[in-house]
């Protein structure tokens, strides 16, 4: 649809003169820094207001009356083109693009910005040029909630067509008219969000005789949670604290478990003391900035704690402190002596060897796996993980992110922790594997600390949120995120209700 790809039969083609826009999963940056990326992408616009201004001036000049009138229509062609866009507010449009998607500063060398940072600018860059069409490979990854609801506000204005790739569920809820599902070479659209695809896919699979199959069965779970009122979500998760015996004994994986491929299982550790993790009056700060303040939290044995917060807040120095990697300023770091700690980060080229095949990588190439006393066949384990067929003899190199996820995940949970350091887990994951990996969670016999910007996936497994609010402000929180958000309201009222000043940009 970009036309980037033209080995394809059939045929693809845009409206006549319609400007499209390609986000893509590595976007590449014209521009030795950000600021040259932003100003690259609004060169155009001030290009037409730089020409607005000179025959504005040209205008008191004295000319013939053929060229008056050829200057003035163009003049006039050019205020017809500003106000369409709101060229007027060009500099304050870049300004809240640049604060709500939270851009590096301006200066910053493109060379030095992590992957994130890169679509932050990207994504930033599309939103201020003038297209009809946008098309978005996975624009809410990397964004923390503020900088998604932004997009959200700014896509719901948005006067052109956009089609979207995500697996961000809320995201499609709140933004999708239509739905195009891709299921083994076929289409499938439907007309409407999130909510009303999962009523019509579970009307497929039954009509096609699958509604006794583990995804039917996923799919009815998630259309009865999403039906359910807040309330209820929240009790649901809070109910996980109270069955943590239970869920311990029965961690073990079942004989269906055993023959199903794409069901994720977490073996389970040791069992937990009462003391997982605790934080007293803890703080840390890197040259003049103050990442925590005084924080005191303590974990429960089953807790499955959501970590948010703006990108840049303290979230990953957290969980270097747990790990051990750095030590905090003041303040004490308590990790239970039963606890058995599994950390799967973001940080996949480090953890994984590329030369291995999938399956060596995964099974140490070893036949069997040992889960917690239950030997399972390796080839089968692989296969939990959504690794199965001839991608198992893949290469790890040629794997795509979310298969190097999968592998990752497969890889250092099978050493049965109990308690597992989860960094952005549903980044480059299909749904199908989110919705495992959500069900694996919650039958996990263990806790759990999961640094995500995925805020369904924290509404369905959080029974805490640790948040950074910012300001050095850390606010620990018993409840899934859906409560953490009416907490957050009537303590902070409007400031919570609209954290991002939203106004029109261009082409908004």
């Amino acid at each position: 649809m970009a036309g980037l790809d033209t080995e394809f039969s059939g045929t693809s083609r845009p409206k006549p003169g319609a400007r499209i826009g390609y986000l893509a999963q590595e976007p590449v940056l014209n521009g030795d820094t950000v600021g040259e990326c932003i100003e690259d992408a609004v060169k155009e616009s001030r290009d037409i207001l730089e020409e607005y201004n000179d025959l504005a001036v040209k205008l008191g000049e004295d000319m013939s009356s053929d060229e008056m009138e050829t200057v003035m229509s163009r003049f006039n062609s050019l205020q017809d083109q500003i106000d369409a866009s709101d060229l007027w507010e060009l500099d304050r449009s870049v300004e809240r693009a640049c604060e709500s998607l939270r851009c590096p500063p301006l200066d910053e060398k493109v060379e030095n910005l992590s992957g994130g940072e890169k679509r932050r600018v990207a994504l930033a860059g599309l939103v201020l040029r003038n297209y009809d069409v946008l098309l978005l490979d996975e624009p809410t990854n990397h964004l923390d909630a503020e900088s998604v609801s932004w997009l959200e506000k700014f896509l719901d204005q948005f006067k052109g067509t956009v089609v979207c790739i995500t697996h961000d569920r809320y995201f499609l809820e709140n933004v999708a008219q239509w739905i195009l599902e891709l299921d083994k070479g076929s289409c499938y659209p439907h007309e409407g969000n999130y909510s009303d695809w999962l009523s019509a896919k579970s009307s497929r699979l039954e009509s096609e005789k699958q509604a006794e199959t583990a995804l039917s069965k996923r799919l009815k779970s998630e259309m009865e949670w999403i039906k359910s009122t807040p309330k209820a979500k929240g009790n649901k998760s809070k109910s996980r604290l109270n069955k943590y015996e239970e869920l311990l004994l029965s961690s073990t994986p079942s004989e269906s478990l055993l023959r199903t491929k794409g069901q994720i299982y977490i073996p389970p550790g040791p069992r937990l003391g009462d003391v997982v993790v605790s934080c007293e009056s803890l703080t840390k700060s890197f040259s003049s900035k103050c990442l925590l303040n005084d924080i005191s939290f303590s974990i429960p044995p089953g807790g499955i704690i959501g970590v948010i917060g703006p990108n840049g807040s303290g979230k990953s120095t957290l969980l270097k402190m747990i790990t051990s990697e750095l030590q905090p300023d003041s303040g004490t770091l308590k990790i239970g002596e039963t606890v058995k700690l599994v950390s799967v980060g973001q940080e996949r080229d480090k953890n994984l060897d590329d030369t291995k095949t999938a399956y060596d990588e995964i099974s140490g190439g070893l036949d069997e796996i040992d889960l917690g006393g239950t030997k399972v066949g390796s080839r089968g384990y692989c296969s939990w993980f959504g690794i199965t067929g001839g991608l198992q003899q893949s290469r790890v190199k040629d794997l795509s992110g979310g298969e190097r996820n999968r592998c990752l995940l497969a890889k250092m949970v099978k050493s049965g922790g109990n308690f597992l350091l989860l960094d952005e887990p549903t980044n480059d994951l299909d749904s199908e594997t989110i919705r495992s990996l959500e069900d694996a969670l919650l039958n996990f016999g263990g806790s759990a600390m999961v640094v995500s910007h995925d805020r369904y996936f924290l509404d369905k497994v959080a029974t805490h949120i640790l948040a950074f609010e910012g300001d050095s402000k850390v606010v620990f929180f018993e409840g899934n995120y859906g409560e953490y958000e009416i907490d957050k309201v009537k303590r902070l009222g409007e400031k919570a209700i609209k954290p991002i000043t939203y106004a029109k940009l261009v082409n908004a």
